[in-house]
Order: structure tokens, then sequence, then C-alpha cells
């Protein structure tokens, strides 16, 4: 598919379209139609004037010159009011019609873009995908907003001008069409020249939204670091790349035009050298003479614009690929059609699991443990043994390469994700807010909570006092990342927001990783609160956390090593405790 040409791609992704694009094409070319008569009616007025008698003014057998002159002019008053009647109809067909494409491309990018894995946002920058799913599809809407009613009314004007002028006068009309399949194939050329130089230009403003949405979210760091000025010059190297990239495209798109204008030239001097001598030669009228030149005009003359409508579909069509290769990226991990039956167990089982980021790099290797149902299972080990993995993997936001995850004895691959996802419950130590407000962040997941509810839960996770205190209480807007908030609270908000959703499985990741001792109490005495008669799994760093849990699995480098409760593990005078020594101060001597 990615190997059509971007014009066919859009074709058959805009079939459910076909309706508004015929209606459009046709008011296009109705319009196109009535605004070349009027040419055609100055002609036969002047061969009245001159011959007193023209049968082109004499539709009804309308005798006498006054009266004939009448029905000339009323057949223009209808053709005026017939182009200004479909002009209208197409500005407004094409326009909507351009729209409701874009939202509807944007639409489908995006939810396209929702179900993709992880690991594909993982090797791209998010500022070049926004740009995707804004600039491209942007790009794309100004193309049909105006340059496809252009490229209609040219095509129509060659074919009803060249119609007409081998109707009127056969021996002089080719001369008049002899430069169009010059103009016509050096268009389809240079269509093809500019081609690649517009995709690079589209790759080069990906890669400058790239960096700068990389900036605006770490604009904090660099202000830490007082690293503006390098910061400005790496945009400026980028703006400079896209910049001359675009310069380069111009370089050649600006000389179209020129090289149109001297074919058309030689057009319109034949028509009206060789026209003149048939005149004279009385093998043609004054009037037909004159709608000839009036034509050859209105026939070659648009074609000026076809460099600017050109220039509009080259990037148009670049746009158009990189939208379309995005809409066209197979998705890795496909939903299962099976459903978890409630109320959920919550027993998990992890059998022979095997996964890597890179293939031949795993992180866990033929994992074996089971996660006790309505109990709390802790997951401990150094950084990199593959404890957060576990958490993305019965997500999955990544899809393991050997073994099997089971809950309630279904295997994951077999359930639908809105199902899986639905009953996990998950506190991440990056915790990600939205901007807008407090109760929306909360609600965020369970739309449909009462405020009574949501205040209940913020409650429960012990964020309901400082969130009280904040200038507006529920109604404060946190800001983009909830970077208004500080990180505890910003956990708590996270936990609140778990248990509103009331899950039948709670993953709760490295929640106490990055708070004060006071906030960290505040969270584990939240915890203890919602942990009770659920499937817990406590991903934790800090041991004191999870001291109490059911059972602990120690990991290093992707294996368990060491299983057992607290007591067990600290008798076994292994990895656990050595960590357990560490974070208390004990000497391990």
């Amino acid at each position: 598919m990615a190997n059509l040409h971007p014009l066919l791609r859009l074709i058959r992704y805009a079939r459910q379209y076909n309706p508004q694009i015929w209606s459009a094409t046709i008011c296009s070319i109705l319009n196109k139609f009535f605004d070349l008569a009027p040419p055609v009616l100055i002609g036969a007025a002047i061969d009245l004037v001159l011959e007193k008698e023209n049968i082109w003014a004499n539709p009804f057998g309308v005798k006498g010159l006054a009266m004939q002159l009448f029905v000339l002019s009323a057949i223009s008053g209808v053709i005026w009011a017939l182009e200004s009647i479909f002009e209208y109809a197409y500005a407004m067909q094409w326009r909507n019609l351009a729209q409701t494409v874009q939202h509807d491309l944007r639409l489908d990018t995006y939810q396209h873009l929702q179900e993709l894995e992880l690991a594909f946002f993982e090797d791209r920058s998010s500022g070049g995908l926004m740009s995707i799913v804004s600039d491209d599809v942007n790009q794309l809407e100004r193309f049909l907003d105006g340059g496809a009613n252009e490229v209609i009314q040219v095509t129509t004007t060659v074919l009803l001008i060249g119609g007409a002028f081998f109707v009127i006068t056969p021996n002089v009309a080719w001369l008049a069409l002899l430069p169009m399949p010059f103009i016509l194939w050096g268009s389809i050329w240079f269509q093809k020249f500019l081609a690649p130089r517009y995709a690079d230009v589209r790759e080069k403003v990906g890669l400058l939204n790239g960096q700068l949405a990389n900036n605006i979210g770490g604009i904090t760091t660099i202000k830490a670091f007082v690293t503006e000025d390098y910061e400005r010059k790496r945009i400026e190297k980028e703006s400079n790349r896209y910049r001359q990239s675009n310069r380069h495209a111009i370089a050649y798109s600006a000389a179209f035009v020129p090289l149109i204008r001297i074919l058309i030239f030689m057009g319109f001097i034949a028509i009206l050298y060789y026209g003149g001598l048939e005149v004279q030669a009385q093998r043609l009228s004054v009037g037909n003479y004159s709608v000839m030149i009036y034509l050859i005009q209105r026939l070659l003359w648009p074609l000026t614009r076809l460099g600017e409508t050109l220039d509009q579909y080259q990037r148009a069509m670049a746009s158009t690929n990189r939208v379309l290769d995005l809409l066209d990226t197979p998705i890795a991990i496909h939903s299962g059609t099976q459903n978890l039956k409630y109320p959920v167990q919550g027993q998990i089982q992890l059998e022979n699991v095997t996964f890597g980021y890179q293939p031949n790099f795993p992180i866990v290797e033929n994992l074996s443990l089971t996660i006790a149902a309505n109990k709390t299972t802790a997951i401990v080990g150094a950084t990199g043994s593959g404890k957060s993995t576990l958490v993305k993997l019965l997500l999955r936001l990544y899809e393991i390469q050997s073994g099997k995850i089971l809950i309630d004895d279904i295997d994951i691959r077999d359930l639908d994700l809105r199902s899986l996802r639905a009953a996990i419950g998950w506190v991440s130590q990056d915790v990600f807010l939205f901007h807008g407000s407090v109760l929306e962040n909360i609600a965020y997941g369970s739309f449909a909570a009462t405020v009574e509810q949501i205040v209940a839960a913020a409650k429960i996770a012990e964020a309901h006092e400082f969130i009280q205190d904040l200038p507006k209480g529920y109604d404060t807007i946190v800001g983009e990342r909830g970077q208004k908030l500080s990180g505890g609270q910003r956990q708590r908000i996270a936990i609140a927001r778990a248990v509103l959703r009331n899950p039948p499985i709670l993953i709760i990741d490295e929640a106490t990783s990055a708070v004060d001792n006071e906030t960290e109490a505040a969270i584990q005495k939240s915890l203890e609160r919602i942990t009770k008669n659920r499937t817990t799994i406590a991903i934790a760093h800090r041991l004191s956390t999870i001291r109490n849990a059911d059972h602990i699995y120690v990991m290093d480098q992707g294996k368990v090593v060491e299983s057992g409760n607290h007591d067990q593990l600290v008798a076994l005078s292994g990895i656990y405790t050595s960590l357990w020594n560490l974070q208390t101060g004990q000497s391990i001597f």
C-alpha cells in the first residue's frame, strides 16, 4: 500500500466521501461551463451587429436586431446567475468536504496511534507525531479547500475550449492546442521532480516540531541549567534546515510559471495571427475570431496558476504519504475476544515468560511466579531487574515473546484489551496528570462518578486535606502534567484516581520512591486501606513500604531469586537481607 502513489492512496481512503466528491465536482464543472459561455455570447453579439442576423442570437426564431439582442441579454443574465450559484455551491461543498476529511482523517489517525504498542512511541518523538496528526492533515485540508477545484476547472477548461475550437475552426484549433501536450507533460514531470523535495520538507518540519515539543516539555530543566542560548541555537539549526529544504523546493517550483508562460504566449500568438488571416480570407467570422481570442486567454492564462496549484498538490501529497504511512502502521498487539468474568478473583500466573525490549537481550527470561488472589504481593529488586517490565507485560503494553500470563486461568492474549485493562488499576511512579482541575484528574477514567464519590476517594487516598487547602479546592487547575503540585500531591491524586475506579487488581509501582518521609507515611496509610480485599501487586524500592506484604518476590537480572514473606527473606541472608540492611542502616558485616 505504501508503494502506491499518494493520490491513489488518498482516493482509496476517501471512498466513503464519493457522493460529496461527485457533487462538488459536478458543481465545479458546471460553474466553469457557465463561466466560459459569455465569450460565446459576445461573439454572437458582434456577428449580430455586423451581419444584422445571426443563428446564435436567434434560438427561438426571434426576428429583428433589437429583439435578438434582448434575447442574448436575457441569456447572459441567466448564465451569470447560474455561474454565481454554482460558484457558491462548489465553494461550500469543497470547503465542507475538506473540513470533513480533515476531521475524520485526524480522528482515524489519532485512534490508530492510540492502538499502537509502546515500542512504536519509543522510537519516535512526540513532536514528530504531532506534526503528522496536526500539520500534515491541515496541509491536505488546504489542498482540498481550493486546489482540487482548480485542477478540475483547468481540466474542464481544456476540454470545453478545445472542443469549441474544433467546432468553430478546425484548421486553426490545433495551433491553439499545440502547447497543451508540452504543458501537461511538463506538469507531470515537474510533479515527479518536486515530490522528493517536498517529502524532505515534511520530514524537516517534523524534526523541528519534535525538538520544539521536547524543549517545551523540558523547560524547567532548561531554566535550571541556564541553557536557553544553547537550546535556541538547536532550534535555530533545525529551523534553518527546514528553511533550506523549503528554499530548494521553492527555487524549482517558482521556475514553473515562467516556463509555462512562454508556451502560453506561443499558443496565443498562433491564434492571433492565423485566426486573423482566416478572417481576411472570409473563412472565419469576426464574431468567432473574437470568441477564439477571448477563449484562448481563458484556456491558457489560467495555466499560469498551475504552478501554485502544483505546489499545493505536492505539499499535500507529501503530507498524505506521512499520514497514511502512520495509518497503515500495523498494530502489533491485537485484542482478544473474551471478557473477564465478574467478580474477578484476580489470581495471576506467569509461566515461563520471556521478554526483551530488543531482540536477543531479554529483560525477563523463563520467569514463573504466582500472585495470589485478594493478597498483596510485592516485587523488589535492584534497578533494571525487570520489576516494572512485569507491570507493562501484565497490561499488555508490550507483548511477551514466549510463555503465558494468566488471569483467573485465562491467557491475557485471549482477553479483550479493554476488559483486561479495566480490571487493573495502576498507580505509576511517573504520575501523569492532565491539564485540568483536580476533580477532573481524579475522575479520569471514571467519568460518571459523582462529586461525593470523588471526595470519598480523595479521603481514602489521604488527599482531601491538601486539596481543600489549594486556592480553588477541587476546582484548582493542576497545570500541564500536574506541574503546579508537588510530587507527593500528584502521587496521592493518582491513588485517589485508582481508588475511584475500584479495580479488582491494583498495581502500585514505586508509589513512594520520590517523596519525603511525611508524605510516604500518608501514602502508606492510604495504601493499607485500599489494598484490602483485592489483588495487589506492589513494585517497591523502599522495602519499608512492603514489609507487611503477604508474599515478596526478589528479582535479579530478570529472574526470581528469592521469595517468601519479610521475615523469611531476612532470615535467608541473601539479596533481600542486603537491601534491608542497607536501607535500615544496619551493618551487613
